[in-house]
């Protein structure tokens, strides 16, 4: 697929659909092709304590496969130790979550490169706190949207669901990528026939998600 330059927001169907697979992925072609390149992600919940304090496995991901060499905290400036819904982490970790707040340090960062690409947690409406979700946070950021389709029974409710709810937010929705999940056996084929239809767009890439 061709590399974009700009800021993009990935958003996925669902959690564990293969956002941050593809994420680095993009920003590793992006690299081969001389683009300067940054991975972000603002808000992530799950994390182990280390000597340089909390860190999520998906950030570190996102800070490898940037050729940007920042901070931690730039990457992630909102790192939650438990593992659950962010507003629950949040909540547990004594932590308000400002979405424009939020929002206006992540794009401050992402002008330093050709290419951000700042991925979101879990679906588009997960809660950050009992009145914002993720879907105020991109609303702020206003970045074009790619959408992360998990391939798997439900995905074409799901994906057009999450793309009705992206155009409701004002937000364009840059492409989609079909993801193919192992351990379903979906019609993928004719999965992304029908989504080309809906999104009115055929997939901006199709691949299978690594292996944890």
């Amino acid at each position: 697929m061709k590399i974009m330059r700009g800021m993009f927001f990935i958003a996925g169907t669902d959690t564990g659909v293969g956002k941050t697979w593809w994420t680095t992925t993009l920003l590793r072609e992006a690299n081969k092709a001389g683009i300067r390149s940054l991975g972000l992600k603002p808000v992530a919940a799950g994390a182990v304590r280390t000597a340089a304090g909390w860190r999520n496995d998906d950030a570190l991901a996102l800070q490898a496969a940037s050729s940007l060499a920042l901070p931690y905290e730039d990457i992630n400036p909102v790192c939650l130790p438990l593992p659950t819904s962010p507003h629950l982490a949040a909540r547990s970790a004594g932590v308000a979550i400002d979405a424009c707040a939020l929002a206006n340090s992540v794009r401050a960062t992402a002008l330093q490169a050709e290419l951000a690409l700042v991925e979101g947690a879990g679906g588009w409406l997960t809660p950050l706190d009992d009145q914002q979700t993720l879907a105020d946070f991109a609303r702020e950021l206003a970045a074009p949207v790619l959408l992360v389709v998990g391939l798997r029974l439900g995905c074409l409710n799901h994906a057009q669901l999450t793309a009705n709810a992206i155009q409701d937010s004002g937000l364009p929705l840059a492409g989609w990528i079909a993801n193919e999940l192992s351990g379903d056996h979906g019609d993928r084929p004719a999965q992304i026939e029908f989504l080309t239809r809906k999104l009115g767009q055929p997939p901006l890439a199709i691949g299978g998600r690594l292996p944890a």
